[in-house]
């Protein structure tokens, strides 16, 4: 389908990807944790490797696909929780190796085929669950006793149970004597599993660089592990159980793993260090982890996005109108180009440039896992699984281009542009202080200064007023507005009255204008004037022509009345100050 924008409405003309392939029974069942790509037989082009969960008890394999045919299928013994692509050495031709995580194994296939397989360390078993078991082999209680022992252990001791200790509580009565039966004389091993996976360059930075496993464990520890060994290189303490993982830098200079726990925080951890470095608390449980160049976007539950630097501080929030369902990274690297893809519940998939929304691509069914990269000899391919089982292919247009500016309603992008606010210099902590030492003083010199100021504008208000400058009716329901030009250099001049009503839909009519002035000084031609109706917005010219009769070069102000047919007082009044008389009078 087409991109669309935030309105819903798609728009083909301008829609940004390509519909290369999509099959909606391809019945893979994945997460974003669980897909990789990658150039397995260093031929040029990269396939989609995606550990497919089956059922959640059976058919859970390891599918290879090469454009939209299936290259291989391993069958998986447990559920994957990680796949990732790493080169494990320096050895040509240069051709990764995939790293599946499941349960407390980590299958290492090369070519296609399997090639080594890592287990964990095995953690240490409780004594007192050891006492037990110990009892039960040699018959000394029976498996009622054994049930009260172990639950009394599970809930008073700092060491968690066995597997199979917890199994045998999850049993019914009937069940429990043959399970002890069954398994009293093997011996007991405590084993952690897998819940996160991520991969860290060695060494170098480049593309094709060895690069080791990192893997997240349920028992709250972080480990790398050596590429070519397979030995845990480094191990680091959590406060929670990790299940997000996000790392960058190289294990022999530096590096950062950012992880996301299950208590609802994210923890950061620097080379060297057993114990995070820093942490940030979130409001609701984390569902996605992406890093922005040095920044990281975290998804939560409470259908919210936001973004933090690597010391913790909090950027930015943005409010999404459906649940997350998954999150990653868009690193388009020919256009330099970085973006946070956020698929919601409503079948949407959300583009973020930091907080801002620059793309919305609907989709068929909801999505639960994301991929971008190259794929095949394709750099720009978005590879999507749905809900439903199946697998969307897109590709981003060469000639798109993504606007930097929001997209989603809101407020504008200037709002959350932050100020440049320069550094405090001594001169502006000097006057911090004398403002404080003389509070009163500059307050009473501020309303000094506000009266004063207030009276000038009273003065030359009243001013205008009685010279009738641009005079305005007082009238709310007849609302005119007259200026008046006077014309000549005597001693004839020409008197136009612009009258306009300023109503926005209210015609003014019956209308009269008339003259008031000193008749030994001056004589007007028509001293009587019948408005026409006046239509709001347009402006009336009113012309007469006015006479001096002095000849002492001396001049007077001519009163002008606007008045209403029938009323005495009028609606507005003018004083027009007339000039001296430059011309000879004519007698």
């Amino acid at each position: 389908m087409a991109s669309t924008g935030p309105d819903g409405k798609e728009n083909e003309a301008n829609a940004k990807w390509l519909d290369a392939h999509y099959d909606p029974v391809a019945n893979l069942y994945t997460f974003s944790s669980c897909v990789a790509l990658a150039d397995l037989q260093g031929d040029g082009e990269n396939k989609l490797v995606v550990g497919d969960l089956g059922t959640g008890l059976y058919n859970m394999t390891l599918k290879v696909y090469k454009g939209t045919n299936m290259l291989s299928n391993n069958t998986l013994i447990d559920l994957p929780t990680g796949v990732v692509a790493f080169l494990m050495d320096t050895n040509e031709p240069r051709t990764p190796a995939v790293a599946v995580a499941s349960g407390p194994y980590i299958y290492i296939y090369k070519n296609l085929r399997p090639y080594f397989k890592f287990t964990l360390p095995p953690l240490d078993v409780n004594s007192l669950e050891q006492d037990v078991w110990n009892q039960v082999k040699e018959d000394k209680i029976d498996h009622l006793t054994l049930r009260e022992m172990l639950e009394s252990l599970r809930d008073k001791s700092e060491v968690p149970l066995s597997v199979r200790s917890l199994r045998y509580l999850m049993l019914e009565p009937q069940e429990m004597d043959a399970f002890v039966n069954l398994y009293k004389l093997q011996p007991i091993k405590r084993q952690t599993v897998i819940t996160c996976m991520a991969t860290l360059k060695k060494n170098m930075a480049d593309e094709d660089a060895v690069g080791c496993l990192v893997i997240g464990t349920e028992n709250m520890e972080v480990c790398i592990l050596d590429p070519e060994a397979f030995t845990i290189q480094a191990k680091m303490s959590l406060p929670s159980v990790p299940v997000f993982v996000d790392v960058t830098g190289q294990f022999d200079v530096e590096f950062r793993i950012t992880v996301a726990c299950r208590n609802g925080n994210i923890y950061i951890i620097r080379r060297d260090s057993k114990r995070p470095k820093h942490c940030i608390e979130l409001n609701s449980q984390p569902v996605g982890l992406v890093r922005v160049n040095k920044n990281i976007v975290v998804g939560c539950g409470k259908e919210t996005l936001h973004s933090y630097t690597q010391k913790g501080k909090k950027l930015w929030t943005v409010y999404l109108p459906a649940p997350i369902m998954t999150m990653g990274l868009m690193d388009h690297k020919c256009k330099g180009f970085q973006a946070v893809l956020v698929a919601l519940a409503n079948s949407e998939v959300h583009m973020y440039r930091d907080k801002n929304l620059v793309n919305i691509t609907r989709t068929q069914d909801v999505v639960t896992s994301l991929c971008f990269g190259r794929y095949g000899r394709e750099d720009g391919t978005l590879i999507m699984t749905t809900k439903g089982g199946g697998l969307i292919i897109k590709i981003l247009k060469r000639t798109a281009v993504f606007e930097d500016k929001d997209t989603s309603p809101g407020p504008p992008l200037a709002q959350s542009i932050k100020l440049s606010v320069p550094k405090k210099t001594k001169l502006y902590v000097d006057q911090t202080l004398r403002e404080r030492e003389n509070a009163v003083t500059m307050h009473r010199a501020f309303q000094t200064d506000l009266y004063r100021l207030r009276l000038t504008a009273s003065r030359a208000y009243a001013k205008a007023l009685e010279a009738s400058l641009a005079p305005v009716s007082a009238d709310p329901t007849e609302p005119l507005k007259m200026n008046a030009v006077v014309q000549g250099i005597g001693p004839s001049f020409k008197l136009t009255l612009n009258i306009q009503n300023t109503s926005a839909t209210r015609p003014v009519i019956n209308l009269l204008i008339s003259f008031m002035y000193d008749e030994n000084l001056y004589s007007i031609k028509r001293g009587f004037f019948k408005v026409p109706m006046l239509v709001p917005g347009l402006t009336y010219p009113i012309e007469t022509f006015v006479q001096c009769l002095s000849d002492r070069g001396i001049s007077d102000i001519i009163k002008v009345f606007v008045l209403h047919e029938g009323r005495c007082s009028p609606l507005l009044t003018a004083h027009i100050n007339m000039p001296v008389s430059e011309g000879p009078v004519v007698g």
